[in-house]
């Protein structure tokens, strides 16, 4: 009971409360009798998908094909709910009776509910038929399911034919339960999943590309890829791969087979592997090697024959996004992960800035785990991988490793205190040249609008304001040579940030206002006497 969720507990506990069977079942009853921890619990019910949601306030109901009820709690924990089920038609029945056996058995709709029994039964592998019941404590077994646990075997239920050819991906589903298990595959089973391999071409894409990713994330990826080799499976799913593995010679064969253990043991590791490093471990090995006998050319560096091959790895993610629906932006990412490479080893000859470099782009860690598998794979690139994998604040950037500011630090960081209470020097600082010269386009702009305004007291106005603006200017750049305290150019007049002090333009406002030498309160010109001043 330790080992159970609590929230599973409580979905079962209400279920049953409403006088509705519910038990536990499918992987979380396998890997409770293996000793494993489970990762989700799943519950089948004889309520029906529309009970469940009244009984649940949290509940929401999904899926076509298999209308499931997903129970949500805090955290962002989910509960899924199904209903016992049974196959649509009893199809080994009808074959035995003399059924056309070469029909097709492909299931597209299975909402036909029934008892546990028949829900057991209907399912795919004896070791996922397997129910718990909570009260008791019992395992219900149906299927012969204890039996092929011990012996460390995985087998349909049922006709393994009849079996793979109502679902397909059954036979990606067996390969990813042995090779996460360590188990073997029927013999029985792994011929039915040879002989009906071009099936998987059937599927909807999208459900295909799921599988694979849980394949690659299963922790047994390599011994998966030489299972779906042997079956045929893999020539349907990823022809590219395929043809590429067919084609290679045994050395290359075998470096391809060290990265994806090299992704196994990351992903034990317990680390959070992104889609964008799984699909990066397959493509590192899409191109043929080089030639060892090419000439290389005069000045050329050695080509690396662990490098990505970048044409054929866009190649292949363009395809993935049309055919099998695979977000672009996955896509992306994976993209800028393997370019990420070419960057590690060859970084840029031009210095970037604090933040620019390779350490600062949202890929850096897709890429630095892509270089984990390929030093673990090869061990070339270990100092690489030192210097740029530690603390965040200590990460060296794309081309200044170990010689880069500490986030959080600017340029004039690394100043000191005598850069902070100021320099002395001729040279005018940066941005003296810039404030004269729009010091003086504010002047000729005035004087401009001063000419056209046709008002006798314009040329006052406007001397007065070449008066001011040229008295500011001469402060400005007077004391453009000696920096403030601050650091800034300018003297007490300058902002402390840096910048020049906004002048005034009050002219043409109190000219509107009225407001002159002689009327400095604004409002009606006073009268003028008659016959002169």
């Amino acid at each position: 009971m330790d080992r159970l969720d609590q929230d599973a507990l409580k979905v079962i506990a209400r279920l049953r409360h409403m006088r509705h069977k519910a038990y536990f079942v499918g992987g979380c009853v396998r890997d409770l009798l293996l000793g494993a921890k489970p990762k989700d619990f799943d519950v089948a019910t004889d309520a029906h998908p529309g009970e469940v949601r009244a009984i649940f306030r949290n509940c929401r109901l999904i899926g076509r094909r298999f209308r499931l009820a997903h129970v949500y709690f805090r955290g962002g924990k989910v509960i899924e709910v199904a209903t016992f089920r049974k196959n649509p038609t009893d199809l080994a029945e009808d074959i035995a009776e003399g059924g056309d056996a070469a029909g097709d058995l492909l299931i597209t709709r299975d909402n036909v509910f029934g008892t546990a029994e028949e829900d057991a039964v209907r399912r795919d592998f004896t070791v996922n038929g397997l129910f718990y019941e909570v009260a008791t404590g019992e395992v219900i077994d149906y299927v012969g399911g204890r039996a092929d646990l011990e012996a460390h075997r995985i087998a349909t239920i049922g006709d393994p034919e009849i079996r793979i050819r109502e679902d397909p991906v059954r036979s990606l589903r067996a390969i990813r339960f042995a090779s996460r298990l360590g188990f073997t595959i029927a013999p029985d089973t792994f011929e039915a999943m040879r002989r009906h391999a071009g099936e998987l071409a059937r599927c909807a894409p999208a459900r295909v590309l799921e599988e694979i990713f849980k394949v690659l994330r299963c922790g047994g990826s390599a011994r998966a890829f030489e299972l779906m080799r042997a079956c045929g499976a893999l020539q349907v799913i990823l022809p590219a791969v395929g043809m590429a593995l067919d084609s290679w010679s045994e050395p290359r064969r075998k470096g391809f087979f060290a990265h994806l253990a090299a992704l196994d043991r990351l992903v034990r590791s317990s680390e959070d592997v992104s889609e964008a490093v799984l699909l990066g471990a397959l493509l590192m090995h899409l191109a043929p090697a080089p030639r060892e006998d090419a000439p290389a050319e005069p000045g050329a560096r050695p080509a690396n024959p662990h490098a990505p091959r970048f044409a054929e790895a866009e190649a292949f993610l363009a395809s993935l996004v049309q055919t099998s629906r695979l977000p672009r932006k996955i896509a992306e990412r994976t993209r800028l992960a393997l370019n990420g490479q070419r960057m590690f080893r060859e970084p840029p000859k031009k210095k970037r800035r604090r933040g620019r470099g390779l350490a600062g782009q949202v890929y850096f860690q897709d890429a630095l785990q892509l270089l984990e598998i390929s030093v673990g794979a090869t061990g070339e690139g270990a100092e690489i991988l030192e210097r740029f994998r530690g603390s965040d604040d200590e990460t060296p950037h794309a081309g200044e490793p170990g010689e880069h500011p500490r986030h959080g630090q600017g340029r004039g960081a690394h100043r000191g205190e005598a850069g902070r209470e100021g320099r002395t020097g001729t040279r005018p600082p940066r941005d003296a040249v810039a404030v004269e010269a729009e010091a003086q386009a504010e002047v000729a702009e005035l004087l401009e609008g001063d000419a056209a305004a046709g008002e006798h007291e314009a040329g006052d106005e406007a001397e007065e304001g070449v008066v001011e603006v040229a008295a500011e200017l001469e402060a400005g750049t007077g004391a453009a040579g000696r920096p403030g305290p601050d650091g800034a150019a300018g003297g007490e007049g300058a902002h402390p940030g840096g910048r020049r002090r906004r002048r005034r333009r009050g002219g043409r406002r109190r000219r509107r206002r009225g407001v002159t030498a002689e009327n400095p309160e604004g409002g009606a010109p006073p009268p003028v006497a008659a016959g002169g001043e």
